[in-house]
């Protein structure tokens, strides 16, 4: 598995949960994966698909999609192929020779095609080993995106009911999970589902004030990088794409009203790298699998959470470091309720309004947006800061709102709790609209009481008391604020509130890249990939994602055997793209001077040893980066998106192999004395022995570590 991994897919390591998945579809069950964006989903059927000796189908809702993934496949050197409306006679004809002889490994269709009359018949004369359901949240109502022919893929287990089915998805509450194994009839599935954590995305929530300056800065600052703005009316894409384009950005509209032929050749130059900007509807959730989005602006509030970490989720695939800003005002609830008026059915309405509530909770939240995002997903953040979104980067200054907080809930008091937030803010800053005048409000003693904010501080004020539970809203058509109990212990009990400052700034903390990138390279590398690219009528993410330029442009490989240790590096896209970009590296590197650097020179270990013990340690050596950084064990798992038990591997390997690491770093010292004690005196017996002496608080991964160390100082 591991040299199938290798060979055509250029990688070492599998990325958390893909082992443990691949082994159940090989074991011939059905298997359930729920993983987010940018997780390795599609390697969790594609090396299946190499390793068994018949036909893999996998079913997609999008044909936009399928010849990128078949383009991708075929530069790894794996036959595949799709079978869609798009393709002319000859190229289906072309594609059931290639099933006739047995030469695909990987065929993708699309529901409609596989549910024609007569067409799961016509599959069952070729031997089907495996079925992949991508996207499968699209079977159930429950989900975000339902789609209705979906529903019929329940015919697969009738007529090829000893199939395994792999379905996956990279969203999935609980109730979408189980509705996907009943819809799907799986038999018994082991249900893996990965963490929905992305710790390479930043998110930032930013008030809806100037947004256009807002962005054209943004990009200004982001210039050449390839991004996505969501806006929620196909009028305001348009509009935005135009306003773009004038103001000098590469930039593309992309909805639902447009014409197929133009919306599928502005999303083909965007996949492309012909633009760096697509402005789109969330018609373009689904249709992108381009993995150096380096950002994703929403300009509108979407309608869901599940949508959004949908959407967001475009962001970074290949790893890197990338932006979700999302613009808010608290008016946009009022234009998604708008679009509510079309839905006729109370309970479909209830739920739609319960996921906008759970979406503008996230928007107006002052906690961690990450702990957020999980807590909605049925997961825990346990760390206090997550560094990578704009509530923990804020500078956590306090003030005491006590007297603030005391003139709102008495407005709100003295108006009967019957008012909106704007309304009571407008009487505190002694407004004289005719609401106000017609209700005799005027007069009351909170009038003109609360002059020494803006209306908009106000706001950022009352947000935070609802988040902090001091007011209530209540009502959907014509949301009002009540007091709640907390309030009414600072009116009358001379409780105190302290909140955040209301005039914060973002301290955003650029993170240290794990390898200094030659960006001149890089830029010479992107150019040659494109050229590449537009050469082979591909996209260019096809040819080499970022992230493996980036190795390339921080190590400099000016050797066949250096490139091939490129993580990313597959045997067929050295053989096809690897003498072009040797050539263009050794180019550069000779003009400037620069020598090739391995992995361990450039992270500089705290001894030197010879460069003979490093061979193979590639992965391990970033490892000890980030072990030389203080990291605990589940701190580097999650940065370099491994196992546990596979960082815990790398660090035998780099005690065994002579780096000084202190494992007190990684358990407390009582725990490594007793496995000590315990390896002296039951080592003989092997691992196990030392196991049940120790007892099930101790796990095999403790005592390797432990093992590591104490062999390492026998030996010295």
């Amino acid at each position: 598995m591991h040299q199938l991994l290798k060979k055509y897919f250029g990688y070492t390591e599998f990325r958390p949960l893909q082992q443990e998945i691949i082994e159940s579809v090989m074991a011939k069950k059905d298997v359930l994966v729920v993983m987010p964006t940018g997780g390795g989903k599609s390697l969790c059927y594609q090396l299946p698909a190499i390793m068994l000796d018949g036909l893999t189908v996998v079913i997609s809702p999008l044909i936009s999609l399928m010849k990128d993934q078949v383009d991708s496949l075929r530069t790894y050197g794996i036959a595949a192929a799709c079978w869609n409306s798009s393709l002319r006679p000859d190229e289906v004809q072309s594609v059931k020779a290639s099933l006739s002889a047995g030469k695909l490994k990987l065929l993708y269709l699309a529901p409609e095609r596989l549910m024609l009359p007569n067409f799961l018949n016509f599959l069952s004369n070729f031997p089907v080993k495996l079925f992949a359901v991508d996207e499968a949240h699209c079977i159930s109502e429950w989900g975000h995106d339902f789609r209705p022919e979906y529903r019929q893929l329940q015919a697969l287990k009738t007529l090829f009911s000893e199939i395994p089915v792999i379905a996956l998805t990279a969203t999935a509450t609980p109730r979408v999970q189980t509705d996907i194994v009943e819809q799907l009839r799986l038999s018994q599935p082991p249900i893996f589902i990965a963490s929905f954590n992305r710790p390479n995305l930043y998110y930032e929530v930013r008030s809806k004030t100037n947004t256009y300056s807002q962005i054209v800065s943004y990009l200004n600052e982001h210039h050449g990088d390839s991004g996505i703005i969501y806006c929620m009316s196909r009028q305001r894409v348009e509009e935005l794409a135009f306003k773009l384009q004038a103001d000098g950005f590469r930039a593309l509209p992309y909805h639902a009203g447009m014409d197929n032929e133009d919306r599928r050749r502005n999303q083909e130059k965007f996949t492309r790298d012909d633009v760096d900007i697509i402005v789109a509807t969330i018609a373009f959730g689904m249709g992108i699998d381009k993995p150096n989005v380096r950002f994703v602006i929403h300009f509108d509030l979407p309608k869901n959470i599940e949508g959004y970490y949908q959407e967001t989720g475009r962001a970074g695939r290949d790893g890197l470091k990338s932006d979700c800003i999302l613009f808010y005002s608290y008016g946009d609830r009022r234009k998604i309720e708008y679009f509510f008026q079309g839905i006729t059915d109370e309970n479909e309405l209830k739920i739609a309004t319960q996921k906008l509530n759970e979406m503008i909770r996230y928007a107006e939240s002052i906690q961690c947006r990450r702990v957020e995002i999980l807590k909605y997903f049925g997961e825990k953040f346990t760390e206090p800061n997550c560094k990578n979104c704009d509530n923990c980067l804020k500078e956590k200054n306090l003030f005491d709102a006590t007297i603030p907080a005391q003139k709102i809930f008495s407005c709100i008091a003295r108006v009967k709790e019957r008012f909106g937030m704007n309304y009571i803010i407008d009487i505190l800053t002694g407004s004289k609209n005719e609401r106000i005048i017609h209700n005799g409000h005027q007069n009351l003693t909170t009038y003109g009481i609360g002059k020494e904010f803006t209306k908009k501080e106000w706001q950022v004020v009352f947000r935070h008391l609802i988040q902090l539970g001091y007011l209530v809203v209540a009502g959907l058509d014509y949301p009002i604020i009540r007091l709640s109990p907390q309030s009414k212990e600072v009116l009358f009990n001379d409780a105190h509130v302290m909140l955040p400052s209301i005039k914060e700034k973002i301290q955003k903390v650029e993170p240290a890249a794990a390898i200094p990138v030659n960006r001149e390279l890089f830029d010479r590398l992107r150019v040659l990939r494109k050229t590449i690219a537009d050469e082979q009528n591909i996209a260019a993410y096809i040819i080499f994602h970022d992230s493996t330029l980036e190795q390339m442009a921080s190590t400099f490989p000016q050797s066949w055997e250096a490139l091939k240790r490129i993580p990313g590096m597959g045997e067929s896209k050295l053989k096809k793209f690897g003498p072009k970009f040797l050539k263009e590296i050794i180019a550069f590197c000779q003009m400037h001077g620069i020598q090739e650097i391995s992995l361990s020179q450039n992270m500089k270990p705290r001894t030197q040893f010879q460069n003979q013990r490093d061979k193979g340690l590639a992965s391990e050596l970033i490892t000890y980066q980030f072990v030389q950084k203080g990291l605990s064990l589940s701190e580097i798992a999650r940065e370099r998106q491994l196992a546990t038990s596979t960082i815990n591997s790398h660090l035998e390997r780099l005690i065994l192999s002579g780096y000084e690491i202190d494992i007190n770093q990684f358990m407390e010292s009582h725990k490594i004395n007793r496995i000590l004690d315990a390896l002296n005196k039951h080592l003989m017996g092997g691992f196990k022995a030392v196991k049940d002496a120790l007892g099930p608080a101790y796990s095999y991964d403790e005592i390797k570590l432990v093992w590591a160390y104490w062999k390492r100082s026998r030996n010295r």
